[in-house]
């Protein structure tokens, strides 16, 4: 009989919402909103020609060119990547730890989803040897592999794969006939662009990967669901592409008028959304690097953050202090941290780790929470870490993580 995909942890308790980024909207997005949200007619089911038409030209200054029929929109990331599963079956396979929405919709669908161990240097991608191990474990069980979600620019771990560690984790996907679907939601969102350099996997394997770009939280407010997806330029894309939209058609999801004229006009990139997107950039990686300074200090481990909003943050060498506080377990780290910081630091086992393994998921956005003012203050501000509330929540979370410090040091065992 053929075994099911381990769970990693029993049931979870799950508590607040992820977090936002904390920004303000952009004046310009709002006016497209409200201008749009007059229309009579709904959007398309896979979205309309002006939206379709601004994902490709999206693309293409990516490098990445689409023709007509190779895309389809949809009410967020979470909808493609359902459709997406349900479209090419079998199993599914993440790394560990992924984003925290990536398992849950395959296992709607009945899927197992198999983690995949990540190499030292990233998370996002699958260790390859990992990955083969898996497969082949997996399939002697009777299962059947058939789709790899993967992520250059990381969340959880905001870190980006390098390109010869990707292409060693393509080429082993590819070995064993899996389709990739890359998450490129947070691949404009790079701390150093000049220094790293992201490579999408369909730039490898451009027949066997689908790209899903979620634009909630990079280019539009997170409360305003769009995504896009491009399909392989190929029969088999056109196949793909065909039963996605099914999918999408029997769960009547279609992105909402004014949702899709905004982020039509967003994926344009006119001079306010980029300078909105690179303003937010550029104060989101100067707040995570204050913050992991702060937790490296206290003797957690965390990979330096290189795109994206958030820290992913292990405590394991801090674990006979946090034992005395009644903590055991990425749960009870969860409620003890959101506590003591006043805000959601989920913790690890919601991105597929390990219930025993002390770690969390710290958001920059969190820290720059406060009034509209102090909000639109960070972006302008030429030195947003010296604003007051900023200051008061970096301090903050220097206090925290100091006291773990202080609490690890009184239970070192005498030498």
């Amino acid at each position: 009989m053929r075994r099911t995909a381990p769970e990693d942890h029993g049931p979870v308790r799950y508590g607040p919402p992820l977090p936002p980024d904390g920004l303000p909207v952009l004046p310009e997005l709002a006016a497209v909103l409200a201008e749009a949200a007059g229309r009579a007619d709904s959007e398309p089911i896979g979205g309309g020609r002006a939206l379709l038409d601004a994902a490709r030209g999206y693309w293409a200054r990516r490098g990445a060119p689409a023709e007509p029929g190779w895309g389809v929109a949809g009410p967020g990331a979470p909808a493609l990547l359902l459709a997406l599963t349900a479209a090419v079956g079998g199993d599914v396979l993440v790394p560990r730890p992924c984003a925290a929405w990536w398992a849950p919709y395959a296992r709607l669908l009945g899927r197992p989803v198999f983690h995949v161990a990540t190499p030292a240097e990233c998370g996002g991608v699958p260790d390859p040897y990992a990955l083969l191990e898996t497969v082949r474990r997996v399939r002697a069980e009777g299962g059947d592999p058939r789709l790899l979600v993967l992520s250059v620019a990381d969340d959880p771990t905001a870190t980006v794969a390098p390109p010869e560690v990707l292409h060693e984790a393509v080429e082993a996907a590819a070995a064993e006939g899996l389709h990739l679907v890359s998450d490129e939601t947070w691949r404009d969102t790079l701390h150093a662009p000049h220094d790293t350099v992201p490579v999408s996997p369909a730039e490898m394997l451009p027949e066997r990967v689908t790209v899903v770009s979620d634009l909630a939280g990079a280019l539009l407010p997170t409360g305003w669901p769009a995504a896009v997806a491009r399909f392989p330029a190929s029969a088999a894309g056109d196949d793909l592409h065909a039963r996605v939209l099914d999918v999408l058609t029997a769960l009547d999801a279609r992105v909402a008028a004014p949702v899709a004229a905004a982020a039509a006009y967003a994926l344009t990139e006119p001079a306010p959304v980029t300078a909105r997107v690179a303003a937010a950039v550029r104060l989101h990686a100067r707040v995570a690097a204050a913050a992991h300074a702060t937790v490296v200090a206290a003797g957690a481990l965390v990979r330096p953050p290189k795109a994206g909003r958030h820290l992913y943050v292990d405590l394991g060498p801090l674990r006979d202090a946090l034992a005395a506080h009644g903590v055991g377990d990425a749960q009870e780290l969860e409620d003890f941290l959101s506590t003591r910081l006043g805000m959601p630091a989920p913790g690890g086992h919601r991105f597929g780790d390990d219930l025993g393994a002390l770690r969390v998921r710290l958001s920059t956005g969190m820290l720059l929470d406060g009034t509209q003012a102090q909000r639109t203050e960070c972006l302008t501000s030429p030195t947003p870490l010296e604003l007051p509330h900023v200051q008061r929540a970096l301090m903050h979370l220097r206090s925290v993580f100091d006291d773990l410090r202080d609490d690890a040091q009184r239970w070192e065992p005498p030498r």
